[in-house]
């Protein structure tokens, strides 16, 4: 292996590091200039998350269209490279100019930029950035960071609707050409066809030269086929995917072309060369991979009454017919976490003010208000990173005040640092870690400006979260019961001024901690209570019992099976299914589409208000679909539960973090368009 000198720093903190590829080297992209790409160059992607003493890794290489062949060659060796150098733990991608993974896309909250020489021009925006939102709204959003970081705040944005373009609009771009109306039967006899059509093959160079053997053409597949001392593909090609599996004992040399191999059995099966490749290490397998297999099982984990899996063992997996859907074809959802450091640099926190940025008092750092604006700067070895937190009761004056305020923050720094806008309830998993051991307090409305407060509602009710690993974060909500749920902790204030401490059946210790942490914030006298316990004054403090979000699954304190968020649309012409990636929050529910919520137990359906006729009926047809599909053997008699906006029950509203009723009262997108305009 060659030992770059930039290998030494691959992987030693948690979050994301980008190299471009220049004269065979590898020279590392500033912060600043992140979710850039040039199209006649590659880069390698490299991202960390640390959880306790283990060290997850993501590792991408980025091929541009326009890039050299040698580029591209240096590439892929760098990242087998680096690979080795990280003991054969990363999960590898190959990703293709406009046709990048969820994973990858993920990293960049403003969407990629595509770039050729000498030019700054916005090419392309990833509709899969963090927060999913309803198009028109992501649109606004991009355009307000081009204007205030691209441009620094002096760019004029005109915002224009179908059908009433200006002449200098269709000068630049041309007139709407005549486009055909899509063909949803198309689309479904296509996934039809598709969906018996994964396989699994076995990788062997035992006779001296490359062979691939097919092992099943039948799935879900037997998880003891995969035998440690060989490479695996498992092939869904016919939807754009192909997985390269690595046992930890298989030859070395089949470990680092695990890639190639990739590569050449694209070309070999036909299939399109932008089919996307991911490399899995034993051990290291994404939820997406493993729903290809009967009933999978981690190493080491327990079943009933303590029995351990054990990998290998020879067992007979009663086989079901595979049906599966594009929905289980999506990407990782990990790729939410981007951590640049520990959060241990120096943190200045200003509010937004009629005067301009207003120092924050320390000792109430970590508490936000949805009533203001914040301005977070931080601090570290490698640069200034400037978040921009917006309360979801802010004004348009105060998040336009915010938006310039950053900009001449950064210009008084020198230009450099990394601007990150972010809304309430959206904190990404580096913000929270800023405030050290506290967890992230906010308030659901209000204001800590100095004579601006409103006096206390007397019933105060905090939900109360674990993030990742140890970072937790509080949400005031609705005073009510039906805003409990039996995974979380909350903090009760009641009108006397005492607490109620209120421990669900699958609440963490990180939980439990974080609503004693706020209770001392609070100077609440507290008095802790389990679920099934609760004296009748907790009851009539919340108006009285209601329904909760609980389950059996809520109470055990590890979900197996995460909760998966999909956004169904028609938009484009033709009915799409796309999966929100992330930690989705009620953000994520875009009023003009259809919503589909896999809680495992039941399927919500969530219609927004101004979603249409065909989004409707297509999203229930789709959702019987879906459990049919699900190739990780669901119960066919899963509960389809249909939603509507306005009127979602606990059992729904349960899933999101601090729920806020009353936001459906406001319009998204025209608050963020009258800044646009200002």
């Amino acid at each position: 292996m060659v030992n770059h000198k930039e290998f030494d720093k691959a992987g030693r903190e948690a979050g994301l590091q980008i190299w471009r590829i220049e004269k065979m080297e590898l020279v590392p992209v500033p912060d600043n200039l992140r979710g850039n790409f040039y199209v006649g160059d590659a880069y390698v992607v490299l991202h960390t998350v640390k959880q306790r003493d283990c060290c997850f890794y993501d590792l991408h290489y980025w091929l541009g269209k326009e890039c050299s062949q040698d580029e591209s060659a240096a590439a892929a060796i760098f990242t087998v490279q680096l690979d080795d150098f990280l003991g054969g733990k990363p999960v590898q991608y190959r990703e293709l100019q406009g046709f990048e993974s969820t994973a990858f896309t993920g990293y960049f909250k403003g969407g990629i930029t595509y770039k050729v020489p000498y030019t700054s021009a916005f090419k392309f925006n990833s509709a899969r950035a963090p927060g999913f939102l309803a198009p028109k709204l992501k649109a606004a959003q991009v355009a307000a960071g081009i204007r205030d970081n691209e441009r620094n705040g002096r760019a004029k944005l005109v915002v224009v609707e179908e059908g009433s373009e200006p002449l200098e609009f269709i000068e630049v771009l041309g007139n709407k050409p005549q486009l055909p109306e899509g063909d949803d039967k198309d689309d479904m006899t296509a996934d039809i066809s598709n969906r018996k059509m994964a396989k699994l093959y076995m990788v062997s160079d035992a006779s001296g030269e490359m062979q691939v053997t097919l092992v099943s053409e039948e799935n879900p597949f037997c998880q003891s086929h995969l035998l440690s001392d060989e490479c695996f593909i498992l092939d869904h090609g016919k939807s754009k995917m192909i997985f390269v599996w690595k046992g930890r004992n298989a030859n070395p040399d089949e470990r680092k072309t695990a890639m190639k191999t990739a590569e050449g059995f694209i070309k070999q099966m036909g299939y399109p060369a932008n089919t996307q490749i991911q490399v899995l290490p034993e051990d290291g397998e994404t939820p997406i991979f493993k729903q290809f297999f009967q009933g999978w099982k981690d190493k080491n984990q327990s079943e009933g009454f303590g029995k351990v899996f054990v990998t290998e063992r020879i067992a007979k997996i009663r086989q079901i017919e595979f049906d599966a859907s594009k929905l289980h074809e999506s990407q990782s959802m990990a790729a939410q976490y981007n951590m640049v450091d520990d959060g241990t640099g120096d943190t200045q926190i200003f509010r937004v003010e009629s005067n301009g940025r207003v120092p924050v008092d320390p000792n109430t750092y970590g508490q936000f208000y949805g009533g203001d604006c914040y301005i977070i700067l931080y601090t570290y070895e490698r640069g200034q990173i400037i978040y921009t937190w917006q309360g979801a009761s802010s004004t348009i004056d105060e998040l336009t005040a915010s938006a310039f305020l950053t900009v001449d923050l950064d210009r008084s720094l020198g230009g450099n640092a990394v601007q990150v806008r972010v809304s309430q309830g959206k904190e990404p998993a580096h913000l929270l870690s800023l405030f050290k051991a506290k967890p992230l307090i906010v308030y659901k409305s209000g204001t800590s400006r100095l004579g601006g407060q409103a006096s206390e509602p007397p019933t105060r009710l905090f939900q109360v979260r674990r993030n990742l690993d140890t970072i937790t974060r509080i949400a005031e909500v609705d005073a009510e019961a039906g805003s409990l749920n039996s995974n979380d902790a909350y903090l009760l204030k009641v009108p006397s001024g005492q607490g109620y401490l209120w421990v669900g059946k699958g609440a963490s210790e990180e939980e439990e901690k974080g609503a004693q942490y706020l209770s001392e914030v609070l100077s609440l006298q507290t008095q802790p209570i389990l679920e099934g316990q609760e004296p009748d004054d907790f009851w009539s403090a919340l108006g009285g019992r209601k329904d909760y979000q609980t389950s059996k699954r809520l109470e055990s304190k590890s979900l197996t099976q995460q909760p998966r968020l999909f956004a169904c649309s028609n938009k484009t012409g033709r009915f799409i299914i796309e999966e929100v990636p992330g930690e989705f929050t009620q953000e994520d529910l875009a009023e003009d589409d259809v919503m589909l919520l896999d809680v495992w137990d039941q399927v919500f359906i969530w219609i927004g208000k101004d979603a249409n006729e065909v989004e409707r009926t297509e999203s229930v047809k789709s959702a019987k679909a879906y459990i049919d599909s699900d190739p990780g053997g669901r119960d066919k008699r899963t509960s389809v539960v249909i939603v509507k906006q306005g009127h979602e029950p606990p059992t729904f509203t349960g899933w999101f973090l601090g729920w806020d009723a009353a936001r459906w009262n406001s319009d998204a997108l025209a608050k963020t368009v009258k800044t646009l305009q200002l």
